[in-house]
């Protein structure tokens, strides 16, 4: 049997190919995708084969996806032919064969895929906010605002921070971050940026920022807007180190706590604990968050835009500074 698989084949390359799919092991279930999601700077990062991404080719990415169940190993557990799940660490594939313990079941079948299709990604925005155990009423900025860090805002108003603060150079962001849930969207790169998170916050400077472009002038930038003894969640994956950082001034002495937020570790695999929960629990809650209308994804989606397209679309994520935020790949009328 064969399957339809986007591929990077060598650097700044991508294509559609028809790939083998291997024998189903007894734990592993297929999934007949409806939509996969781009993750737009990891996949960028790795299509470029940048600092800190896989160092060999062919690539096969996407890790955020939903579909249907086709089959299932042996020990599959309550999983179903038809049931609809969450692909967790699944390709951007017409057929994706994944662990038991990364198909997350979808129980409101009122939810569109298009909205769940976003899950997996809002989760990893939602690790990040939890490693910072806010409280009601500290205040929280998220440096860059693409999906994580979108997400990150409406995870951040949700757990009672106030205000909070987006940053982004790019105003189209700024403003759906605001339609979103933020109370103060800056752009970073103008002059007096810490100076206004400052008097946004009273003069203290925030409590707890989640840094998801993975920039160290960025990290840079957050760290003269903190509070004293505040927590920084390094929420985006470090690709570039190119602006020094005085770590004595900057964090030894202000007593800023800086929080290693990737989405791996130190993630439970099996028992959720306060502020560290398993994967399949933090997708649980966002989806009866979704259904319970608590938190958006479609005002994410910028568009959905056919596999076949992939060669235009990567070339594009690779040459463009404004990739459109929430690219979604269609699946439904794949063959």
């Amino acid at each position: 049997m064969t399957t339809k698989t986007i591929v990077f084949p060598a650097p700044g390359e991508a294509e559609l190919r028809e790939t083998e799919l291997k024998p189903l092991r007894a734990d592993q279930v297929r999934v007949r995708m409806e939509y996969s999601v781009i993750s737009a700077g990891t996949e960028r990062a790795c299509l470029l084969g940048m600092e800190n991404t896989v160092d060999h080719f062919p690539v096969y990415p996407g890790y955020s996806g939903i579909g249907r169940v086709t089959e299932v190993g042996e020990d599959g557990g309550d999983l179903s032919p038809g049931d609809r799940v969450l692909a967790y660490h699944g390709r951007h594939t017409l057929y994706n064969t994944v662990l038991r313990q990364n198909a997350t079941k979808v129980q409101d079948e009122a939810l569109d895929s298009l909205d769940a299709s976003l899950v997996i990604i809002a989760s990893m925005g939602l690790g990040g906010v939890r490693k910072l155990e806010l409280e009601i009423g500290e205040s929280a900025l998220v440096m860059g605002l693409g999906l994580l860090g979108i997400f990150s805002v409406q995870f951040c108003r949700l757990n009672g921070a106030y205000p909070v603060i987006a940053a982004d150079p790019d105003p189209v962001r700024r403003e759906l971050a605001l339609r979103l849930g933020a109370d103060l969207a800056l752009d970073p790169t103008e002059e007096g940026f810490p100076l206004r998170v400052r008097e946004a916050t009273g003069g203290r400077g925030v409590n707890a920022c989640v840094e998801v472009t993975g920039a160290a002038a960025a990290l840079k930038e957050a760290l003269s807007c903190m509070a004293l003894c505040g927590r920084v969640a390094l929420l985006g994956c470090t690709r570039v180190s190119d602006c020094p950082i005085d770590f004595y001034r900057e964090v030894h002495r202000p007593g800023i706590r800086l929080i290693g937020a990737h989405n791996f570790i130190p993630r439970p695999k099996f028992e959720s604990s306060p502020h560290n929960w398993t994967h399949q629990d933090d997708c649980r809650a966002i989806l009866r968050l979704l259904s319970a209308g608590r938190i958006r994804t479609r005002p994410v989606i910028s568009r959905t835009v056919s596999p076949e397209d992939a060669p235009s679309v990567y070339r594009e994520l690779a040459e463009s500074k404004a990739f459109p935020l929430g690219t979604v790949f269609d699946w439904r009328e794949m063959i």
